[in-house]
């Protein structure tokens, strides 16, 4: 095995002579065995773009409106960008793989596509335990909420969140890189973590150990997310009065859902390997699929339909549209 340049090379007997042929991109063959691909690829396609229409909306109306620049909807905000992140690292490569038949990715495109996934994966489960603490402070302490969570708080919280996924993530990216990869194919639907280390010429469970020790990070943020509801729980509980119960559990309710579409697909991919049931290549990447997309699908448009100041906002946007070019004629 060799490298050069950050680029892989493998080694091929032909009769008595050694040969070495250069793997500068990756070919994407887990769409390979499907039928239907173009249906499939219109479906993803559809997706990513409610995605993209979904949480751009969300940012554009937080970022316009003075009165929402504060820490819950800076959260909503942040959450948009890393789901818009996050699937256009996976989805641009199934789009363009079932619709427009380009098998192939460069080897630097793929290994950044991966960094930019993990990073958005990372970023997600941050995302998701600082919303929940902001919901906490909120009904706990409300008279303090805003001096406990201020805006410049929230950002620095939101940074040091980014920060650590980027590091994280850099280190798991320098050990791909220095992969021998024996074959240019890549199994798997979109480049990520465990389908390159699969395609290199390596035992792939030494190279599991950090992810494994990171994703048991992430996994222990959703106890912590039930701590913070058990406290919101215990504080609702006290109140005498019924209205302002119903008020506070019905903030909770658009990130409760969030929370299950973001940890549902994890935890039945993690139980149905843990159980010892095998799984072949097209289910686990159709669990792949689904745990990518759906997450990133629900989220704007729980945030749009369900908090207040945003569909307020999005309908007197609408209706301003809507009654300007009447004016015009």
């Amino acid at each position: 095995m060799q490298q050069a340049h950050g680029l892989t090379f493998w080694k091929a007997a032909v009769t008595n002579e050694t040969q070495y042929v250069q793997v500068s991109e990756f070919i994407i063959t887990g769409f390979s065995h499907l039928s239907n691909q173009m249906f499939l690829g219109f479906i993803i396609l559809l997706t990513y773009f409610l995605i993209l229409l979904g949480s751009g909306t969300n940012i554009c109306i937080i970022a316009s409106d003075r009165r929402l620049h504060t820490p819950m909807y800076i959260l909503i905000c942040n959450l948009a960008v890393v789901d818009i992140m996050f699937t256009t690292s996976a989805s641009t490569t199934m789009i363009s793989v079932l619709l427009t038949e380009v098998k192939t990715i460069s080897y630097y495109s793929c290994i950044s596509r991966m960094y930019v996934y993990h990073v958005g994966d990372i970023n997600g489960c941050f995302a998701l335990l600082l919303m929940a603490i902001d919901r906490m402070v909120a009904i706990s302490n409300p008279l303090r909420y805003h001096s406990i969570l201020t805006n410049t708080r929230t950002f620095v919280l939101i940074f040091l969140c980014w920060l650590l996924a980027t590091a994280t993530m850099g280190v798991l990216a320098g050990v791909v890189d220095r992969l021998p990869f024996c074959q240019p194919f890549l199994r798997y639907v979109f480049c990520d973590y465990p389908c390159m280390v699969r395609a290199a010429c390596v035992d792939p469970e030494r190279y599991f150990l950090m992810p494994t020790v990171i994703g048991i990070a992430l996994y222990a943020m959703f106890p912590c997310i039930l701590l913070t509801y058990a406290k919101i729980i215990y504080t609702v509980l006290r109140l005498s009065n019924v209205s302002n119960k119903k008020q506070m559990f019905s903030t909770c309710t658009s990130h409760i859902i969030v929370v299950a579409s973001y940890y549902v697909p994890k935890f039945i991919t993690t139980l149905l390997t843990r159980i010892g049931l095998v799984l072949d290549l097209s289910q686990r990447n159709a669990l792949l699929i689904a745990a990518t997309l759906i997450p990133s699908l629900i989220n704007p448009m729980v945030y749009c339909l369900r908090t207040k100041e945003i569909k307020n906002r999005l309908v007197s946007i609408v209706k301003t549209v809507s009654v300007t070019p009447l004016k015009l004629k």
